[in-house]
């Protein structure tokens, strides 16, 4: 069993939750996650299956959408309303100066992970030093929000749509806008609408995966993950070479290529340099 199951995951589960139901529930050890959501949030989480666990590492890189709101005038120790309150102030925020504010937070930005976050530092997970009441220092770092859009805003809440790059918290984002705006904010809610190629249209709610008697029939070809490449099929002799690991004369454009044996088999994600094709990552069965 080989694939990518999209699942809309449920408020108040972990991603290794559902792995580890989905484990079960399609009667196999390899399978893994593509990128960690907070248990509060919902939405897309690509789950691996066989040999689509060998596709995780080019997941990981995506970009990722949310719908986030933002509430206003609070900040907590999780930087979301499932965290003790630290302050708490009235909120006199036009529209106007909304936007002004999101206006500096699109782009590269820096931001300093939160302790309530699974990011190791010396080894120790930062959510474990957190829960035992410690603080350490976190350095900031560079990410990415290629859209932050304000869909709704109410004069408290704000809905967000975010665009951003691996390793950004929405949550951080949330309590820095409201910081800038100078009434302190936290997130109330978060869901992810897509992930890499996937959409929230595309995913499975939890529970039919759970109830369904042929789950396995969600899992989606580990390919359509690679669906922005464009296709090559090739000749026998290249197939046979492509399976043996090997490199070999392809007269075609450089770039990143899906490659397909003539059967119509996704052998391998491949790279043609220099008119030589190489394989990136093989996805093919290995006889045993």
């Amino acid at each position: 069993m080989n694939g990518i199951v999209i699942v809309d995951k449920p408020s108040g589960w972990t991603s290794q939750d559902v792995v580890s139901k989905l484990r079960g529930v399609l009667h196999t050890k390899r399978i893994g996650h593509g990128g960690t959501l907070d248990p509060m949030a919902t939405g897309v989480l690509p789950v691996f299956v066989g040999r689509g666990t060998r596709a995780v590492e080019f997941f990981e890189h995506a970009e990722k959408t949310y719908e986030t709101v933002l509430r206003l005038g609070f900040t907590t120790d999780t930087e979301d309303v499932t965290g003790n309150i630290l302050t708490q102030s009235e909120v006199f925020v036009t529209k106007e100066e909304l936007e002004e504010v999101l206006s500096h937070f699109r782009g590269d930005i820096q931001q300093i992970p939160p302790m309530y976050s699974a990011l190791k530092i010396n080894g120790q997970k930062l959510c474990n030093l957190a829960r035992r009441g410690k603080e350490v220092e976190r350095q900031s770092r560079t990410v990415t929000i290629s859209e932050l859009t304000c869909l709704d805003f109410d004069g408290a809440l704000a809905k967000l749509r975010v665009t951003c790059s691996k390793g950004t918290y929405i949550r951080t984002l949330c309590k820095d806008i409201g910081q800038a705006l100078g009434c302190g904010g936290c997130m109330q809610a978060l869901r992810r609408v897509q992930a890499g190629e996937y959409t929230i249209d595309q995913a499975i709610p939890l529970s039919r995966l759970i109830e369904s008697e042929n789950p396995e029939t969600f899992l989606r070809p580990v390919d359509s993950m690679f669906a922005a490449y464009p296709a090559i099929t090739l000749t026998a002799a290249q197939e046979k070479r492509c399976r043996n690991g090997n490199s070999f004369t392809y007269p075609g454009q450089a770039g990143t290529y899906r490659v397909y044996s003539q059967t119509g088999e996704f052998l391998a994600l491949s790279r043609i340099e220099g008119g030589v094709m190489s394989t990136v990552k093989s996805f093919f069965e290995v006889d045993t």
